[in-house]
């Protein structure tokens, strides 16, 4: 009868016969309120139970006969049980046969069946199971339905005939199938409500028949997906009940695969918005919060991909998206899913996916790295970043094709709507803007606060632009520079500035962090040696292409000023590695060339080229070793100049910004502090080795117009480098011990530096030339190191580190090696240039004396005894040069000055104050007395036979100094220095023979020119005169005992020279001998009859000799004469 009133669309009375059998096929009284309240709004409804436990009785139970099930019912406020009979379960059947029949006819009396059916099902205790399929529950303890075995024979029956009556729903038309689906919606919305507030399990009988409705509805799935994936979406994901939930879930993803993967008519290949309207609900599910659907959504993706990845075409964006959506707040569990998935498509389907949908992909794998709930996710999506920029090298030309055939379509879509097209780094090429969008991913990663990511990322990147970047237009690299480098380099730069100085603690067990890692600034401090290195690599191998951009310029001073401020930081780190970036662009290695491009790009790890050669002193003197550490020698500078490249278009300007940087870093970084504390930061020896190597290189770019200014410029920062002490920490890795000869890498790049200017300056112009009185100045001031080392500001150093008990000292350069190198320096430069104007005019030589003059002065005082021994070597060398010049410009007066340093410097050390060790043995001092003889003999052949080119006044400090060197003993108190002085026989006898040698000359012609035979005469006859009367007196003072031998001697040689200027005087002309000389020989006559009492016979034999050429001078005394007549 409901089927005829149902096929006559008689609805009251269709609606009336189904309630008729509804009521009977549910237990009494339960069926009136359920009945009832169908047609209410049981939206009110708040309630749910869980899952029934259910217990098998036998029939000789003492349960009624007719009772065949006994369980909860689904109610609001459940009171016990009920009970179904055997005529209950009889109308379900017919109820079912209804439905499964005339489902055509039932209309809007589907909710009224279905509603019982629900009801029926929750008695029963039938759960939902795969495909949403009711199945009998699993017997557990608690809370019982209870069912006989007669019932229990007939669960599965009435199971299959649930199934069978929504299979059959393929059979109703559209408006029925429509009816049924809206029913149970309804039946949905009720067992959700009834859901709300308490956590016992709901009735997901409507959820599981929506599932199985769909299907087997595939093949008119668009009737019917939208409401369907609509209520599952809005209402059955998002209820707070995690078992609806998860249903919800379970049978909107089963139905996204059922509909993928049926076979659809057209194929989902040939229907590309069939496949957006299925896919498009699972990118749906990413806007619910709930973590069990979003991983329900994420199996579904990774199942879609292993069996539907290569036909999913335009339905990629979608399900990259709903990896892509995943934020780091949801959990590891759900992030390592979807990385999985992204590994997925990156190992195997790149290749398969348009090319369109590269971008999204190079998106995707970059938000991945962002997550920092799992770091080895974060570095392996960036080893995926690196795997797609490969896939992009090898399949370049395809993708580029696909991508330029895209850009025209939609091109000409926009010109057609009249709008423009609005892409990432836009007008680039589509094949190059992929590349932009890769870069800016990788750069996004550069700075990522984890510092793994960060180093993992910018070795990625510069990898990637080096092994992949001949692929982009030139014109692209103007963005790949501004807006993918510099902008990460300004990034960098701010969070290093502004990174935490505070001591980060161990993670805990096992995980120690080194302490150069332990700050957030120095993590962020590799970071920015990272991120400048890389791209002054990329400035360097790339030099040619940037050039033929409009903006190098601008962009090379921004590069400078980024190296300047990184050399400038108080982190040592960072700024030797600026250092070294600015020595890779200044071409120290030279670029690679457009035409010199490998075919295949290089390895992720191809090892940086050495960027400078180990340094070699050439023409600096002798060689000395090499001590300083593995740390400092990177980046050597050859003092031989770099190879010029030809082809090179120079650009002067941009050289002389980099002079302009360098100077800056230098005076900067040199400067010492106001003041000192412990966070003082002070340059270390690498970092200013590093810096005065660059000078060379750049010198070579920039020396057509290096003028005086700029050379003051360098000495002021050479000076202020060399003076920068050592830590003690540091100190056992840099110094050589006090006593070696050995100079620090940045002393040999000091002189380095000038060795390469000095020899530029020797081949360079005049104007050039005038420069040598600059560097020997700033090589003066390096050799008066050895004596006065330099003070850095206020801060106190010491000799020797002592780290055991002051962990804080500063230790002071051995100066003493610099400084001698130096001087050898100062000669051979001297040897060269003695005669160029320039060198006379400044009194250069004159310089070079009065620096000399200082570890003269010392002699046994200096630090080291080399060092006086060698600024005696090295004055005889320079004034056997220098004085032959100064006699031929004796009458410009440019030398007057020079002699007056001279003879002092002389005095001072003939006759120093400096006593020597009481360790000297008698070898060593007669090595030293054999020194003071070669200065004397330097007199007696370079100045003494030139008097009438040398001030008279000089010539009377010399006479008076050999006077004073030929006298043995001066006086009768002993202190050490007169000893010392009486111990030099040789000198004082060079000294006696020099006086003598001068005394006389044969060559005189004039008197003008015999005045210094005359002064000699005069100073040795008062000389002798002297020696005469010591002896007597300590001859008569003796009594028996013998004058010392170094004393008899001296009266021996005196005598001796008596008698030679007596026969020398005779024989020469009277008229250049003066009445005065005369005079004081004959006075000498007396006191050579004194002596005849002494007891030596040597002195007695010598004094014999001295009085024989007195005879001479016996003869009458001439008659006074009176009227002209005698």
């Amino acid at each position: 009868m409901a089927a005829l009133c149902g096929k006559l669309s008689l609805v009251t009375s269709r609606d009336a016969f189904i309630t008729a059998i509804c009521k009977g096929s549910l237990p009494p009284h339960y069926a009136l309120t359920v009945l009832n309240t169908t047609s209410a709004a049981l939206s009110s409804k708040s309630y749910s139970i869980q899952g029934q436990n259910v217990q098998m009785i036998s029939p000789s139970s003492e349960s009624h006969q007719q009772v065949v099930a006994v369980g909860q019912p689904l109610a609001l406020q459940p009171q016990g049980t009920v009970m179904l009979t055997s005529k209950n379960i009889q109308c379900m059947r017919t109820l079912l046969s209804l439905a499964h029949c005339h489902g055509a006819v039932l209309g809007t009396s589907w909710q009224l069946v279905l509603a019982t059916l629900q009801h029926l099902v929750w008695i029963l205790g039938l759960k939902p199971g795969i495909g949403g399929a009711l199945k009998p529950g699993r017997a557990v303890e608690g809370p019982s339905t209870v069912l006989t075995t007669a019932v229990m024979t007939d669960l599965p029956v009435i199971s299959n005939i649930l199934s069978r009556l929504f299979e059959s729903s393929q059979y109703l038309d559209d408006v029925s199938l429509h009816h049924l689906i809206n029913a149970l919606c309804s039946l949905s919305l009720e067992a959700m409500d009834m859901a709300y507030g308490n956590n016992k399990e709901p009735s997901l009988f409507a959820v599981a028949k929506l599932l199985e409705t769909g299907l087997v509805n595939m093949h008119r799935i668009e009737i019917m997906w939208r409401p369907l994936t609509g209520h599952l979406l809005e209402k059955v994901c998002q209820h707070p009940n995690s078992r609806m939930r998860e249903w919800g879930a379970e049978a909107l993803t089963s139905l996204i695969k059922a509909g993928l993967t049926f076979n659809h008519d057209p194929s989902l290949s040939q229907n590309q918005r069939l496949q957006l309207l299925l896919l498009n609900p699972l990118k749906e599910l990413s806007n619910i919060s709930h973590p069990d659907i979003r991983l329900k959504q994420l199996e579904c993706v990774l199942q879609i991909l292993q069996s539907q990845g290569d036909s999913l075409g335009p339905g990629w964006p979608l399900v990259l998206g709903v990896m892509g959506a995943i934020r780091s707040d949801q959990g590891e569990s759900l992030i390592r899913t979807a990385f999985q998935c992204l590994q997925l498509v990156v190992t195997d389907f790149l290749p398969t996916m348009p090319c369109t949908c590269l971008q999204i992909v190079v998106d995707v794998a970059g938000s991945f790295g962002l997550h920092n709930q799992e770091l080895n996710i974060s570095l392996t999506s960036i080893g995926l970043l690196w795997n797609i920029s490969d896939y992009f090298f090898q399949r370049s030309e395809i993708i580029e094709k696909e991508l330029n055939k895209e850009e025209s379509v939609l091109q000409k879509q926009a010109k057609e709507n009249g709008i423009t097209l609005n892409r990432p780094f836009h007008p680039a090429p589509p094949f190059d803007c992929l590349w932009l969008c890769l870069y800016a991913k990788l750069g996004e990663l550069c700075v990522d606060p984890r510092p793994a990511v960060r180093k993992s990322a910018g070795q990625t990147l510069f990898s990637t632009i080096g092994a992949h970047g001949t692929l982009l237009q030139h014109s692209t690299w103007h963005t790949v520079i501004w807006k993918v480098l510099f902008h990460l380099l300004d990034r960098v730069r701010e969070s290093s500035t502004t990174a935490d100085k505070e001591k980060i603690e161990s993670g805990g067990g096992n995980i120690l962090i080194h302490h150069s890692r332990d700050t957030a600034e120095k993590q962020w401090a590799e970071t920015w040696v990272l991120t400048l290195a890389g791209v002054a690599r990329i400035f360097n191998t790339r030099r040619y292409l940037l050039q033929s951009l409009g903006d190098f310029s601008e962009a090379w001073d921004i590069l400078l000023d980024h190296i300047q401020s990184a050399a400038l930081s108080k982190n040592n780190e960072v700024s030797l590695a600026a250092l070294k970036s600015f020595q890779e662009i200044l071409q120290i290695v030279s670029p690679v060339r457009e035409t010199e491009k490998p075919d295949t790009p290089p390895a992720i790890n191809v090892p940086v080229p050495v960027l400078i050669g180990s340094m070699t002193a050439t023409g600096l003197g002798r060689s000395f070793m090499r001590t300083d550490s593995l740390g400092e020698r990177i980046g050597k500078c050859s003092a031989i100049e770099p190879p010029m490249i030809t082809d090179e278009i120079e650009d002067l300007d941009l050289w002389w910004a980099a002079w302009n940087s360098w100077f800056r870093i230098g005076s900067e970084s040199t400067k010492p502090p106001l003041s000192f504390d412990k966070m003082t930061f002070i340059p270390s020896q690498p970092f200013l080795t590093a810096l005065i190597q660059i000078f060379p290189a750049l010198y070579q770019h920039i020396k057509t117009g290096f003028s005086m200014d700029d050379l003051q410029k360098l000495g002021v920062i050479l000076h202020g480098a060399i003076s920068v002490p050592i830590s003690s920490d540091a100190s056992p890795f840099i110094l050589p011990s006090y006593t070696e000869a050995v100079l620090t890498s940045l002393q040999e790049a000091v002189l380095t530096a000038l060795d390469v200017l000095q020899k530029a300056i020797c081949i360079g112009s005049e104007n050039m030339q005038v420069m040598y009185p600059a560097i020997f100045d700033q090589l003066l001031a390096f050799v008066e190191f050895s004596c006065k080392p330099p003070q850095y500001g206020q801060l106190e150093t010491k000799h020797i580190a002592n780290a055991k008990f002051n962990q804080a000292e500063w230790v002071a350069l051995n100066y003493v090696p610099f400084a001698e190198r130096s001087l050898e320096v100062v000669v051979d430069l001297y040897q060269k240039t003695a005669c160029h104007k320039a060198v006379v005019n400044e009194k250069v030589l004159q310089n070079i004396i009065k620096t000399l003059r200082m570890p003269l002065s010392l002699k046994y005082a200096c630090p080291s005894e080399s060092t006086w021994k060698l600024a005696v070597s090295s004055l005889l060398k320079v004034l056997s040069i220098g004085l032959p010049v100064a006699r031929q410009h004796a009458s410009s007066g440019k030398f007057d000055s020079m002699w007056p340093e001279l003879a002092t410097t002389f005095e001072n050390f003939l006759f120093t104050k400096s006593l020597p060790p009481d360790n000297l043995s008698i070898q060593e001092f007669q090595r030293n007395e054999n020194i003071d003889v070669e200065v004397v003999q330097l007199i007696s052949t370079e100045i003494l036979p030139y008097a009438n080119f040398i001030p008279k006044e000089f010539v009377g400090q010399i006479m008076t100094m050999l006077n004073k060197g030929s006298i043995h003993s001066q006086s009768s108190s002993f202190t050490e220095a007169e000893i010392d002085i009486r111990m030099r026989e040789e000198f004082s006898k060079m000294c006696f023979e020099t006086l003598l040698q001068f005394s006389f000359s044969n060559k005189v012609t004039t008197p003008q020119e015999g005045y210094i035979s005359r002064m000699a005469l005069s100073v040795l006859l008062k000389r002798s005169q002297d020696v005469l009367y010591r002896y007597i007196e300590d001859e008569r003072l003796s009594g028996k005992c013998p004058l010392p031998r170094q004393q008899v001697t001296e009266i021996i040689f005196v005598l001796k020279a008596v008698s030679t200027l007596i026969d020398s005087l005779k024989k020469t002309q009277p008229e250049n001998v003066d009445d005065n000389t005369w005079a004081q020989v004959i006075a000498l006559y007396p006191t050579l009859v004194e002596c005849i009492t002494c007891s030596s016979s040597e002195v007695c034999s010598a004094l014999k000799e001295a009085l024989v050429p007195f005879k001479d001078f016996m003869h009458p005394p001439v008659s006074k004469v009176q009227n002209g007549e005698s």
